[in-house]
């Protein structure tokens, strides 16, 4: 059917709703049970005709004539009984169809009964009642088919609608395609399905084809010219989320998903729960699981300090230490605002746990000894850290003075007060560093390690990549910057980093609390790095304009987790590694080393001063745009 013809009718369908709309919906039960009535009348009369080839005695043409008035009654009595006037057409399904049909047989036994038994009109054709209730079922059941397909039609051959490829022809699937066909107002139409499972292989579901495998999305979407791929696989794992990316990689279309099964458990597939994919879909490896048994005896009536409380990952600390019964929790945080919002927060879940929300900063030593020598803590989690690359090369001193000296501040500290354990928060850019930031969580490793050496307390490290939706993290900038329509700005097209969650990144620190024996560096084994662009469900130029920026001070095109000079080894936790390195400085020279930085630091001098100090100090150390070899 030509376009001219498609448009006609969509112009001519819109106009019949603009100008009957109000008065169809005004008067639509009356109009409903008069057209049904009409049908019943068409459907008597045709089994006549059908009975005679055409040509009606005129004896029986009284009959008929006699005979209507009962036909109309009864059987639309049998669609008041049965509620055949109430359902919208445009959503006809088998539920309408299967009352259509006994309200048929009901009134096909009622008109016989009638007519044979009470009237006794012998010569009224018994064909003709049985034709009746076949055709009058037909026609009522034609009519809504036939409004449905005419509606569906007008959204598909819509000049605007979206062409949809569906991956996943199972349940979920189908309940979207049957959304997306019932409301021409989501302009969507679903072309093709892709599947996986060989059942369905050549398969048509509401009259969508299952023309392939996931790997043959790319030729799926070529060969219907779609313009957007629906993941509609809502128990998909983070495997089968890798292949459908891959299989996505190349094809220059939108790319979203169904929410997963927990969420939607308590509302139904429909086109408004698709949405882009986000990070936390993409995550290229299966969640990590702690063993949440090992955890009680080491949290449980214990005396826990979060340095960085506010921060995303102490706040997260905090509310899944809070889970576990501590004796007291203590909230270390500069921020007011950001202290306020989690004490407020734990208060209200947790009622019946200490919490002591301290305002301090851990430069401040005789503020830290005042808080631990007070509190007597078993544990210490130090999360406190400036992290964001870029400013940190342009506040070098601040840098060095939180990330270095704020934390030798906090171990000395926690040696002294007697702590059992202490955990750092460190990052895969401490590991062959390229900035400030990466630098500085290098040096303050190292302090944890020499610590080890020097007190009773056990102190480790928990070294991991890129947290998903912690502050200053792609996530909200990207989300951000598509809701104003873009630009969405990336770095650079190659860009790759790992990625977790926050309470993946909880998760861990917490098993190395339990496993750590003192000295240990832990990294979580985070699979591949991604290509960030792909990563925020985007194609470059197409769903939105892509501008790249360039690397900003201080970052790397890939991310490191290990050293060159480290070992790597396994430990009781599949996802987690144990990196083991000889030591990078004796206890003099690091002493002398953080003597000669913080000398530099308080004498006031400019950031490349502190930055060539640095990379004094930590040898691998190479600034991402300096001429240095």
């Amino acid at each position: 059917m030509g376009t001219t013809v498609k448009h006609f009718a969509m112009k001519l369908f819109q106009m019949m709703t603009t100008v009957l709309g109000q008065q169809l919906l005004r008067h639509r039960e009356a109009v409903v049970i008069g057209l049904q009535v009409g049908l019943i009348v068409a459907a008597n009369l045709t089994a006549f005709v059908l009975r005679f080839e055409g040509d009606i005695p005129p004896a029986y043409q009284i009959r008929l004539l006699q005979g209507l008035p009962l036909v109309a009654l009864i059987y639309g009595s049998g669609l008041w009984i049965f509620g055949i006037h109430r359902g919208l057409w445009r959503y006809v399904g088998l539920h309408d169809l299967g009352r259509i049909f006994w309200s048929a047989l009901a009134s096909t036994v009622a008109l016989f009964l009638l007519i044979a038994l009470v009237l006794g009109w012998k010569d009224y054709p018994r064909s003709v009642i049985i034709l009746t209730g076949l055709l009058s079922g037909g026609f009522l059941a034609g009519i809504r088919l036939a409004v449905r397909a005419f509606r569906e039609w007008l959204q598909i051959v819509g000049p605007t609608a979206r062409r949809a490829l569906i991956v996943g022809a199972g349940h979920a699937g189908e309940l979207l395609v049957r959304d997306l066909q019932t409301s021409p107002s989501y302009n969507y139409r679903p072309v093709a399905f892709v599947d996986d499972d060989p059942v369905k292989r050549k398969i048509r579901i509401h009259g969508i084809p299952v023309v392939g495998t996931i790997a043959d999305i790319t030729k799926a979407v070529e060969r219907y010219h779609a313009h957007e791929v629906i993941v509609a696989i809502p128990s998909a794992t983070p495997k089968t989320m890798q292949n459908i990316l891959a299989a996505c990689e190349s094809c220059p279309v939108a790319l979203k998903t169904l929410p997963n099964v927990k969420q939607l458990l308590d509302s139904p597939v429909t086109i408004r729960r698709v949405r882009p994919l986000s990070l936390d879909d993409l995550l290229q490896r299966e969640p990590i699981q702690t063993d949440l048994q090992e955890l009680h005896p080491l949290l449980e009536g214990k005396r826990i300090v979060i340095t960085g409380a506010g921060g995303s990952i102490g706040s997260e600390l905090c509310r899944q230490i809070a889970k576990y019964r501590p004796a007291a929790l203590i909230l270390f945080e500069r921020h007011e605002n950001s202290l306020y919002a989690i004490d407020l927060e734990l208060r209200d879940s947790f009622p019946h746990l200490q919490i002591l929300a301290v305002i301090g900063d851990i430069n401040h030593s005789d503020r830290v000894q005042e808080v631990f020598t007070a509190c007597s803590p078993n544990l210490i989690f130090h999360a406190a850290a400036h992290k964001h690359v870029p400013l940190m090369e342009h506040n070098a001193v601040e840098a060095v003075r939180n990330n270095v000296f704020g934390t030798d501040v906090v171990a000395h500290a926690a040696a002294a007060a007697g702590v059992d354990r202490f955990v750092l928060i460190s990052t895969d850019k401490a590991v062959n560093p390229t900035s400030v930031m990466g630098a500085t969580k290098q040096l303050a490793e190292c302090l944890v390690r020499r610590m080890n050496r020097q007190a009773a307390t056990l102190f480790s490290v928990v070294r991991f990549g890129n947290v998903l939706g912690s502050s200053g993290s792609v996530v909200p900038l990207f989300t951000e910057q598509i809701r104003k329509g873009g630009p969405l700005t990336v770095t650079h097209p190659d860009i790759r980093r790992f990625f977790m969650t926050i309470p993946e990144a909880v998760q861990l620190v917490l098993q190395a609390s339990v496993m750590g024996q003192g000295g240990d560096v832990f990294v979580l084994d985070m699979g591949e790095q991604r290509n960030m662009i792909l990563l925020s469900g985007q194609r470059p130029d197409r769903d939105i304009k892509i501008r790249y920026t360039g690397l900003r001070p201080g970052e790397k095109l890939y991310e490191e987790l290990f050293d060159e000079r480290e070992q790597v080894e396994s430990t009781s936790h599949k996802k987690i590694k144990r990196a083991v390195s000889g030591e990078t400085f004796s206890a003099d020279s690091l002493s002398r080393h953080l003597t000669d930085l913080q000398r530099v630091c308080e004498a006031g001098h400019a950031d490349d001063l502190i930055i060539e100090k640095l990379r004094e100090i930590v040898s691998n150390y190479r600034p991402a745009f300096s001429d240095a070899p």
